[in-house]
């Protein structure tokens, strides 16, 4: 399936667990700027998802998002596509958003052709080059593929203006439940279906299953149960698999008033730099001169909040 729409009653959710309340307000911040965005994690966790709700932010939300499938796309369309002419003007030039989804997966003269459509930082566009907004994703690891000489450096850099990963769906099991409903309502409306109720034995399983697919396993699975109005033989299935049970026994929680203090001192700090960056229009330099810590410092912030910024000012 192209994409997971994650909505209850026409909102958008992206998940009730801290890290994900974090990734959709960063993606809120940032959908106003025309800074690259490259989102990054593993197949299933929601990357086009999100693609498409920064385009659904931004204001080019009028304009069209054009989604480029690199694993699929045959070379010579590839090339025949970013071919732009000399006044910028070509397929992928409207003035909206362009989607490369596993942008890892171009070979070299794609990469090649796309490095020359990208802007380079310079305010004037030259001639040929790319006016819509870029944003990419990737299931590899980008820094990996450069250093195997797989991918460019130089298309790494321009296409990593911000680099924001999401978390696998074991990592935040908050997110189950909600995201169950939404399938149930979604199929049940889809496949004309009465809404299943399901039982709390299977909600456990849901729960405790460790997701190798992600969100894209849930939902087929959601959606098995609508089908066949049997949710046993869904269950029994997960149970049967080899990878059921990976995930490690969560941990008791433990109420510590110290660390309460630091998580609530590490989000006043996020809200900070992040409030810094908007009001900067994301010019990280002038960012740090703000908030009076060195710029260095400021980067260093930003990988700890889950925005792998480039020196690229």
């Amino acid at each position: 399936m192209a994409t997971i729409p994650l909505t209850i009653n026409g909102a958008f959710v992206a998940g009730v667990s801290p890290a994900m309340v974090t990734f959709e307000s960063v993606v809120a911040e940032i959908a106003a700027t025309n800074i690259p965005i490259l989102l990054t994690g593993e197949i299933g966790t929601g990357k086009e998802t999100f693609a498409r709700r920064t385009h659904e932010l931004s204001m080019r939300r009028d304009a069209p998002l054009i989604r480029v499938a690199c694993a699929s796309m045959d070379a010579r369309q590839f090339l025949g596509d970013a071919d732009l002419n000399a006044n910028g003007r070509g397929a992928w030039s409207n003035g909206g958003t362009i989607f490369f989804d596993e942008i890892s997966e171009l070979d070299a003269a794609c990469q090649r052709k796309l490095l020359y459509a990208l802007p380079d930082g310079d305010p004037a566009l030259r001639n040929g080059c790319l006016s819509a907004r870029v944003i990419s994703t990737t299931s590899r690891n980008l820094e990996d593929e450069v250093r195997a000489g797989r991918f460019r450096s130089e298309l790494f850099y321009r296409i990593n203006g911000v680099c924001l990963r999401l978390c696998p769906l074991r990592d935040r099991k908050e997110d189950i439940q909600p995201l169950v409903e939404c399938f149930l309502t979604k199929h049940a409306t889809q496949l004309g279906r009465l809404r299943p109720t399901l039982s709390e034995r299977t909600r456990e399983a849901l729960v405790n299953y460790s997701w190798p697919g992600n969100i894209r396993e849930l939902e087929n699975v959601v959606k098995k149960i609508v089908a066949l109005n049997d949710e046993s033989l869904a269950i029994s299935e997960l149970s049967q698999s080899p990878s059921n049970g990976r995930s490690a026994p969560a941990a008791s929680p433990s109420y510590s008033l110290k660390a309460a203090a630091r998580a609530a001192s590490r989000e006043a700090e996020r809200e900070m730099i992040l409030k810094a960056l908007a009001r900067t229009r994301w010019n990280r330099k002038r960012a740090a001169q703000e908030l009076q810590i060195s710029y260095k410092s400021l980067l260093y912030k930003l990988k700890q909040i889950g925005l792998q910024d480039t020196e690229t000012n």
